[in-house]
């Protein structure tokens, strides 16, 4: 019977895990490049159950073993196993803003932040007060070269992520000019967003602000090569990857199955106080 408390009090507490997982997604359901969270459990090993005072021992060169007939097995209970982050594609919705980007397909941007380099999907950015492309936090968005300094309505963003800018207005004479470019007359090539992705990316730790920071898991950050690289979509944000409908069903599953583990306790409770306050009294 005290087993049966540790096996419902564990089916409780991994609930509760499962719970805070998608409470956090469904008020994070409209952040621009949000990836929901995902709560995978284990169970604790099974134990075979054997009939009793059945006659099936024998032995052998190594000593006894239990012949007695197998008639089940019965878990000891469950665990959080992991709580990962599902990078599925998110929707894109359209801003008409020149900051604003998307990226279509796997990749990160990369973002420099006092605590050194970190990633995000959210394309929501704005130009801060030095002329920089920034997040809504004020952190540069990178290049290969290293922050990208624009101008309002004088830069645009091809699919393969290459910044161009007017070369009539821009500010330093040995940027690339080039005419392959049919946005203005005369383009120069000031840079291409710094696109990474990681060998495992569902074990990226999330920072806040949707930001991203490798660890051990995930393996360091790789530089995306042309053909490799998502495509990147200008004028567009990537809405979160958050369907509240399931999210709802599953928090009604959630609270169906606390209950559940919740009642097998109460039940075991008074099985248990029945046979202290009345078998054992009788004897």
């Amino acid at each position: 019977m005290i087993r049966g408390w540790y096996t419902g009090a564990s089916g409780m507490r991994a609930q509760q895990w499962r719970l805070d997982a998608v409470a956090n997604n469904l008020a994070n359901v409209d952040v621009d490049g949000y990836k929901r969270d995902v709560a995978a459990f284990k169970a604790f090993p099974e134990l075979l159950i054997r009939r009793q005072d059945d006659d099936g021992v024998y032995k052998h060169p190594f000593g006894s073993a239990d012949a007695a007939p197998v008639v089940g097995k019965m878990g000891t209970g469950v665990e959080l196993n992991e709580l990962y982050t599902s990078f599925e594609q998110g929707a894109l919705k359209e801003t008409q803003s020149d900051f604003d980007i998307a990226l279509d397909g796997k990749g990160f941007l990369s973002v420099a932040t006092p605590w050194g380099e970190r990633y995000t999907r959210n394309g929501s950015f704005q130009l801060g007060k030095e002329g920089y492309l920034e997040t809504k936090e004020g952190y540069p968005v990178l290049g290969e070269n290293g922050p990208l300094r624009v101008k309002a309505n004088n830069f645009k963003i091809d699919k393969d992520g290459r910044v161009w800018i007017n070369a009539a207005y821009a500010d330093d004479p040995g940027l690339m000019i080039s005419r392959e470019n049919n946005i203005w007359e005369e383009t120069a090539l000031l840079d291409t967003l710094r696109l990474v992705d990681f060998e495992l990316d569902r074990y990226l730790e999330k920072q806040g602000s949707s930001l991203y920071r490798e660890s051990d898991t995930s393996g360091p950050a790789r530089v995306m090569e042309a053909g490799s690289r998502p495509a990147v979509i200008q004028g567009f944000v990537e809405g979160s990857n958050v369907d509240p409908v399931v999210e709802m069903v599953q928090m009604i599953e959630v609270n169906r199955a606390y209950e559940a583990n919740q009642k097998i306790i109460q039940t075991e409770d008074a099985a248990l106080g029945t046979l202290v306050n009345q078998v054992a009294r009788l004897q």
